[in-house]
């Protein structure tokens, strides 16, 4: 290899070589591949952020399954597409949600706070993108959200969006970007989760035998 690129190389190999492995466990390999591009990706493209965000999002994704085979599967079968009476007075004693906005939020707390669709269109808004003063109040907006919370804060980024006016039944979708504003600094004191927790952890199931059936001698029976 020439000498430029004799280092990278070597990088490359050491990681094909470990994903390779028969036995290797198929959780963390996906962040093993994404580490190793990531410089790449910076050097090589313009909007490499929005870029690297992509890839962020595909290595939760992939957490969500037990095995690679599993992954790829759903990758390639499934692929993205770009009344009651009134209420009376809350029992405090009993759980409740507290629904609210961010502004009517301003100079109230809570002992946790959930903010959803943090994600970019949402944060900052899609109409405010335009002009780099109505993107720093959008930036405000959500510390004024984050800092509603005194024990416990949520920051739900959705893995997909349904796109809209499709048959009830519908599974057309496209993948969300994380907000601009969870950079690298702020995601490193955040702990990362992926719902279901409980799939990260899932080894690959084993192999079933399942019983043979004889479909056709079945179908020919209901017309004899």
């Amino acid at each position: 290899m020439p000498l430029a690129v004799r280092e990278d190389w070597t990088q490359v190999v050491g990681l094909v070589t470990a994903l390779s492995v028969p036995d290797a466990r198929w959780e963390g390999q996906v962040t093993l591949v994404r580490r190793w591009y990531e410089p790449h990706l910076l050097r090589l493209y313009d909007a490499s952020m929005a870029r690297a965000a992509d890839l962020e999002q595909l290595e939760h994704i992939a957490a969500q399954f037990a095995a690679r085979e599993q992954f790829l599967s759903e990758l390639a079968l499934d692929p993205p597409r770009a009344s009651s009476d009134l209420a009376g007075p809350p029992l405090l004693d009993e759980d409740y949600l507290i629904l609210s906005t961010i502004h009517s939020a301003k100079g109230q707390e809570w002992d946790r706070v959930s903010i959803l669709h943090v994600s970019d269109g949402t944060f900052p808004s899609e109409f405010a993108t335009g002009k780099a003063e109505l993107i720093e109040e959008e930036r405000r907006l959500l510390y004024v959200a984050m800092t509603r919370a005194r024990h416990e804060l949520d920051l739900v980024t959705p893995l997909k969006y349904y796109v809209a006016h499709q048959v009830r039944q519908g599974d057309t979708h496209v993948y969300g970007t994380r907000s601009r504003f969870l950079s690298g600094k702020v995601t490193a004191a955040l702990e990362v989760m992926t719902w279901p927790a409980e799939a990260r952890a899932a080894e690959p199931s084993a192999k079933v035998d399942l019983p043979r059936i004889d479909v056709a001698s079945r179908l020919r029976k209901l017309w004899a």
